[in-house]
């Protein structure tokens, strides 16, 4: 191996229903990252939970393979791998539950390697729609009426329950509290059909969101950076379907998407002003796709999602955007590497240890 080059650990899979998208991700991160600057090590995650590094993962996670874990009880490695050597950077390509929500992050905190994209807390906030739209609303940022519930709640009073969505008005939807790629998510239209479709969000997590149905346009913008990032030009995706799930974005390709987005200037630097707001409101770091609604019948603009591993072939609506900001796919891997890098350095510098001068705690 050429040494002057840096390995990548490329973690992708995963147990959350995203699985399979992240594969796709991640074998497009594979195909560009670039090959004199990096060595790429692909290391999936299988439906079982255990690390697949032997062989070709990307072949195995794809069979649906479940290896068996190796016999050291803190290490999810399958047996066989418990020797296999840290990489010099972990480049995170795993969505959803799992890589998404900061559980990923606080394991490799302790291993002291730079890792790409947002921290723990970040991820943590950002995947769980519901904490993501009281941290906006905190700092004054407009999100779509909701009310969020858990599973316990509507267990023991589904009427009362029920009856306090009534001030939302129909249509709503029902979302899944902590997935992405549209996954859980449906569309209510009669109040008789909304117990059967929480019913069906609580089997996917125990938090769910109800949102107030607005006629809308679908916005994006592309996030990369600090405390002072890139934003990019304004996205719009134009659905097939009533709304953009997910086998309208994975399966039937039917969806078009506009970049730019046709925008009066004064609400495009809106949607810039608000996406930089609500990247900081989360502590947010590398990248983040943020999402909004424009309202069709009153013009108001809302923000809607942040997905901090977004969908990230080289058809993606991130990388398209970044590109059409002038940021090629190539590059941006790249930048990416650079910002977990660049962030690792700075908290390395920070004092971790500190020692009273006293022997009071012996």
């Amino acid at each position: 191996m050429d040494t002057a080059r840096i390995s990548i650990g490329l973690l992708f899979g995963g147990e959350s229903p995203e699985h399979e998208v992240s594969i796709v991700s991640a074998r497009s991160i594979a195909a560009h990252l670039d090959p004199a600057r990096f060595e790429v090590r692909p290391m999936g995650i299988a439906r079982n939970g255990v690390w697949v590094l032997l062989g070709d993962p990307f072949a195995r996670l794809s069979a649906g393979e479940l290896p068996e874990r190796g016999p050291c009880p803190f290490l999810p490695f399958e047996k066989g791998a418990e020797t296999a050597e840290l990489p010099d950077v972990f480049f995170n390509a795993i969505h959803g539950a799992g890589g998404e929500d900061g559980q990923i992050q606080g394991l490799l905190e302790p291993l002291h390697r730079p890792y790409t994209g947002a921290g723990l807390l970040a991820m943590a906030a950002g995947l769980d729609k519901w904490i993501t739209k009281r941290i906006w609303e905190s700092e004054g940022l407009p999100v779509v009426p909701y009310a969020g519930l858990t599973e316990e709640g509507w267990r023991r009073d589904p009427g009362a329950v029920l009856g306090s969505l009534a001030g939302l008005g129909m249509p709503v939807f029902v979302k899944p509290a902590n997935l992405g790629s549209s996954i859980g998510i449906e569309k209510v239209k009669d109040p008789s059909h909304l117990a059967a479709a929480l019913d069906r969000a609580f089997a996917f997590d125990r938090r769910v969101l109800v949102e107030q149905g607005l006629i809308v346009r679908e916005l994006e913008v592309a996030v990369l950076g600090g405390d002072d990032p890139l934003v990019s030009v304004v996205g719009e995706i134009l659905p097939a379907g009533e709304f953009y799930d997910f086998k309208d974005k994975y399966l039937d390709g039917k969806s078009t998407t506009r970049i730019p987005a046709e925008l009066p200037e004064g609400v495009a630097n809106l949607v810039h002003r608000y996406a930089v707001d609500a990247f900081r409101a989360l502590d947010a770091y590398g990248m983040a796709r943020v999402d909004f609604f424009l309202d069709r019948s009153t013009g108001r603009l809302f923000l809607n999602e942040i997905n901090f591993i977004p969908g990230f072939t080289s058809i993606s609506m991130y990388p398209k955007m970044m590109e059409a900001s002038g940021v090629p796919y190539a590059e941006l891997l790249s930048r990416l590497v650079d910002l977990a890098i660049r962030r690792f350095d700075q908290k390395a510098k920070k004092t971790r240890l500190f020692q009273s001068g006293s022997t009071w705690f012996e």
